[in-house]
């Protein structure tokens, strides 16, 4: 999974488990919202879990609940949990250090990428799950909680 799927992947799980208020949920259940095979959900969980966002019960009645209040989980929190640190392709980047320009394009990228990623970490610090779920009620249509295979 890619990294950027990992991360609106892991906010639609946390908006489904804030849907479902409290109520434990099955990796599966989770899976057929995010239209996605249940170990996957469950690799992420498992960070979700180690970042204290969701809370997880063993057994045949178990599942995976919010932590805390959707209130108190940002969108940094979420990325935070589940992203790597972000390299913007630098990484694997090897420009022709003899060239003037190869010599000081990754030095310069570097700057302008944290400069960008701080900037977005501060917009993902103002926004919280609750902010998100606001956003879906107002657009989803009034259903039970209880989903099909097939509900988002």
């Amino acid at each position: 999974m890619s990294s950027g799927s990992r991360y609106a992947v892991s906010i639609h799980i946390l908006a489904y488990l804030a849907y479902r208020g409290g109520i434990l949920v099955p990796s599966k259940e989770i899976a057929a919202s995010v239209a996605t095979n249940p170990v996957v959900i469950r690799r992420l969980l498992s960070a979700l879990v180690r970042a204290q966002l969701v809370q997880a019960r063993k057994g045949t009645t178990g599942g995976f609940e919010l932590a805390q209040p959707a209130r108190a989980i940002s969108l940094l929190a979420i990325y935070r949990a589940v992203e790597p640190a972000p390299s913007h392709g630098l990484n694997r980047f090897a420009p022709n250090h003899r060239c003037p320009i190869g010599a000081k394009i990754e030095e310069v990228l570097q700057g302008l990428f944290a400069r960008a990623q701080a900037s977005m970490e501060v917009e993902l610090a103002r926004v919280t799950l609750a902010d998100v779920s606001d956003q879906l009620q107002s657009v989803c249509p009034k259903q039970k909680k209880t989903p099909t295979a097939t509900s988002s």
